[in-house]
């Protein structure tokens, strides 16, 4: 979308209209403001609904990206539109959860439309009983499971990289691309 000269969109606020009474009769001050006015007009249309565009549900795509940068968002041009526009609405939601499980769930479901489970802690124990006996070391590691969601397909190096964006950098994580939902383990 372009926001330059549109051919016939009239000026809401013509400037020969304004002009002392002096130039209202003259000719060549109405032409000369006229063609002002056809190069403001967009500048104009552009300011009254300012409000929608920053609103990513109804924003021009090309603000959609801009938008993006502003909150802190990813925005690949390959997504959908759909989704380009639902992940800046989202960005605040997914940056108050990065760093946890329903963060790193939550932007793979958005992003790649895939299911996720966190298992793991990275590595956390602890009691709340002084002298309390040792707990188990823990595995210190975050297992990332991923199956097919809103599509029947699952790029690999793209949960990869998510996953690696959204992991803490001393919490080793690993990734299992599953067919299906997980089985109940006894949980």
């Amino acid at each position: 979308m372009s926001r330059a000269a549109v051919p016939g969109l009239p000026s809401r606020h013509p400037i020969g209209g304004l002009l002392p009474a002096l130039y209202a009769d003259d000719a060549f001050a109405q032409r000369f403001t006229a063609g002002l006015d056809t190069v403001l007009a967009p500048v104009f249309a552009t300011l009254d609904s300012l409000s929608a565009y920053l609103d990513p549900r109804v924003a021009p795509l090309d603000f959609v990206a801009w938008l993006a940068s502003w909150v802190g968002t990813a925005d690949d041009p390959e997504w959908s539109a759909q989704l380009r526009r639902e992940a800046v609405v989202r960005a605040v939601e997914l940056h108050r959860w990065r760093g946890t499980r329903r963060g790193l769930v939550e932007r793979l479901r958005l992003t790649l439309g895939v299911n996720a489970e966190v298992s793991g802690d990275g590595g956390a124990v602890w009691s709340s009983t002084a002298g309390a006996e040792a707990l188990p070391e823990p595995s210190g590691e975050v297992l990332v499971r991923v199956w097919p969601g809103r599509d029947p397909e699952v790029d690999e190096g793209r949960v990869r990289e998510v996953v690696r964006s959204l992991c803490p950098v001393h919490v080793p994580c690993r990734v299992e691309l599953l067919s299906g939902p997980p089985a109940d383990e006894g949980r």
